[in-house]
């Protein structure tokens, strides 16, 4: 049986992080201090931002685990496994690995290069076509047991796949892409709800296009709101998603990435940003 401490949920149902931290593009920049690395994660964790997301397809595992150093207990350090460049140091084409000796070799050196005892949230970073989940599943499982991941994640997966895999071992979050340009996720949200999985929803500012303008109808929306509100439109489009967990009775926890600190202060001050029914009618009619 695994230790007590290794089965105790990362976060209550009701009491998910507000919001986290995407770090897919951290990376060293010694010329500009508003993209030092280390000073992005501090910074997120000093304004409460506690849950930090990568992954090994990122390539800056290691510099994570630097950022990080010194203040491990402070945060829940996510990252995910399963997705290989097909041609090392080439970016073009990748693939799915998902096997339980994948699931077991990928965790041993993704502690090694986070420098950590522990994983809190490990996830599946896409579904395969070849590795049924449940050996996935039962094979991260084990890892719960050997007191090296505390949760299950799944990431890029279908409402079929979460519900076979919360079969196996209980799923404690699934990521997906949710923003304004982005709803496809919307569908699975009664399956998640169902069995109290929360979603971390990646990408809220539509990969960067809302912190601008999409144009067209959405564009002038998302303008009219971030101007009623004095704020930016990317502040704006973060807000909506907000208001989705509340909307639909869903644990949601917004994932925006930056490497910028500035960027980052905006999210942080985007999470009060209580948006009117007016705003989200207005957002949700243009939106897609």
């Amino acid at each position: 049986m695994p230790d007590s401490h290794w089965s105790t949920p990362i976060w209550s149902d009701i009491d998910p992080p507000r919001q986290g931290l995407g770090l897919m593009r951290l990376a060293d920049d010694p010329g500009d201090p508003d993209h030092d690395p280390t000073t992005v994660v501090h910074t997120a964790i000093d304004n409460g931002i506690t849950l930090l997301d990568t992954a090994e397809m990122y390539g800056n595992e290691e510099l994570v685990g630097r950022a990080i150093a010194g203040r491990r207990d402070e945060i829940i350090l996510c990252t995910k496994f399963g997705i290989r460049w097909d041609v090392p140091g080439r970016t073009e084409r990748w693939s799915v690995h998902a096997d339980a000796a994948t699931v077991i070799a990928s965790c041993d050196r993704s502690l090694r290069r986070l420098a950590v005892d522990t994983i809190d949230l490990y996830y599946l970073h896409h579904r395969s076509d070849e590795t049924p989940i449940e050996e996935t599943v039962l094979a991260m499982a084990g890892l719960i047991a050997a007191g090296k991941i505390r949760a299950i994640g799944l990431s890029n997966v279908t409402a079929e796949d979460v519900v076979r895999a919360h079969e196996v071992h209980p799923v404690t979050a699934v990521q997906e892409e949710w923003s304004l340009v982005s709803r496809g996720v919307e569908t699975m949200l009664e399956t998640l709800a169902h069995r109290g999985i929360t979603l971390i929803a990646h990408s809220p500012t539509g990969h960067g296009l809302l912190r601008r303008s999409p144009g067209g109808s959405l564009g002038s929306a998302l303008a009219e709101v971030a101007t009623r509100h004095s704020v930016t439109p990317g502040q704006a489009a973060l807000a909506w998603v907000h208001e989705q967990g509340r909307r639909h009775d869903q644990p949601v926890v917004p994932l925006p990435g930056t490497t910028s600190v500035t960027h980052l202060l905006e999210n942080v001050a985007a999470m009060d940003l209580r948006l009117t029914v007016d705003d989200l009618r207005i957002l949700n009619e243009t939106s897609g």
